[in-house]
């Protein structure tokens, strides 16, 4: 399972550290990453970040934390493993981390397919305690933090983006018995949050964890951003949500979700072709005007919720 990848992975970095205070003067990196509005609207963004989000941590005590078992359907070869790690939370603030995670478990699975395939879950909480409470740029610029997995708001320059050192944040992750998708929880009431490897999600506010739910849908669904910034390739995709082809190629070819041409769309509108996907203002097509994985705050749309449900069995079929 991942848990072993994740710690060959670790093994391998062997990068300096330093801290975002001092990262002018730091060996960085640069990546790409979703960064999310409060309305909803999602964007692609290359960031420069500094050497010290890679930093290992001692493993000692990242193995030492505690690992509660929130809720298990099953054994980890036949389930999906969310995996949630908390930063800025104190040892006296372990009860308001462990709110945070129910709170943002109790608006995923509020989200259809997950509501109805919740029994396809195991959900583990990861107690991490930093030596600080709060997060790093919270409130504003330049206040500093000491926490245990050195997350911050204005990473690349965005305020509500909100990274975190993902090598430490899956060290402590690998205490529990099995990792599917890591969820980094800060602790803050400030919206943000950031898709990658490890989500983020700001812990105390609630609208941040639709970016939870739009994180798994590239990680259990396959499935494509459905908004467009310009920047992209036109060839057909392999996600099952995103196509090269026009409706009438679809039926034409019985393609992709030509199944689903004319059915109705929980945006309120019918399943169909619609210009502007996978990061492409023109040439490559959505099934709804909205969703999900174009909006926060939307449904997904019918082609990709049957990816989802499939994705949801897609480590019990591989073990028969």
């Amino acid at each position: 399972m991942r848990r072993a990848c994740l710690m060959v992975a670790l093994t391998a970095i062997l990068v300096a550290g330093f801290t975002p205070a001092t990262a002018s003067a730091a060996p960085r990196f640069t990546t790409s990453m979703e960064a999310f509005e409060p309305g909803g609207t999602i964007t692609r963004v290359d960031v420069t970040r500094p050497s010290s989000d890679r930093t290992a941590a001692p493993q000692s005590i990242a193995n030492a934390a505690a690992v509660t078992p929130i809720e298990t359907n099953g054994p980890s070869e036949t389930t999906f493993d969310l995996v949630f790690v908390g930063d800025g939370y104190t040892s006296s603030q372990l009860g308001t981390y462990s709110q945070h995670v129910r709170s943002s478990i109790a608006a995923l699975f509020a989200i259809e397919p997950y509501k109805s395939y919740r029994k396809q879950f195991n959900l583990w909480q990861v107690d991490v305690v930093s030596p600080q409470s709060g997060i790093t740029n919270d409130p504003t610029q330049g206040v500093r933090r000491n926490t245990a997995l050195g997350s911050y708001f204005w990473c690349g320059g965005i305020e509500r983006l909100l990274c975190v050192n993902e090598t430490k944040a899956n060290q402590y992750a690998a205490a529990a018995p099995d990792v599917d998708q890591v969820i980094m929880l800060a602790n803050t009431t400030k919206y943000g949050g950031a898709g990658g490897g490890v989500a983020t999600s700001s812990g105390g506010n609630i609208q941040a964890s639709q970016i939870v739910a739009h994180e798994l849908g590239h990680s259990i669904g396959g499935l494509a951003d459905e908004y467009d910034y310009g920047t992209c390739e036109t060839r057909e995709p392999r996600e099952p949500n995103a196509s090269a082809l026009t409706a009438q190629q679809m039926k034409d070819r019985r393609a992709k979700w030509y199944s689903w041409l004319g059915k109705p769309s929980p945006d309120g509108g019918t399943v169909g072709a619609f210009e502007g996907s996978r990061y492409c203002k023109t040439g490559m097509y959505r099934p709804s005007v909205n969703s999900l994985m174009r909006t926060l705050g939307q449904p997904f749309n019918p082609p990709s919720t049957e990816a989802m449900i499939a994705g949801f069995h897609r480590e019990a079929a591989a073990r028969h």
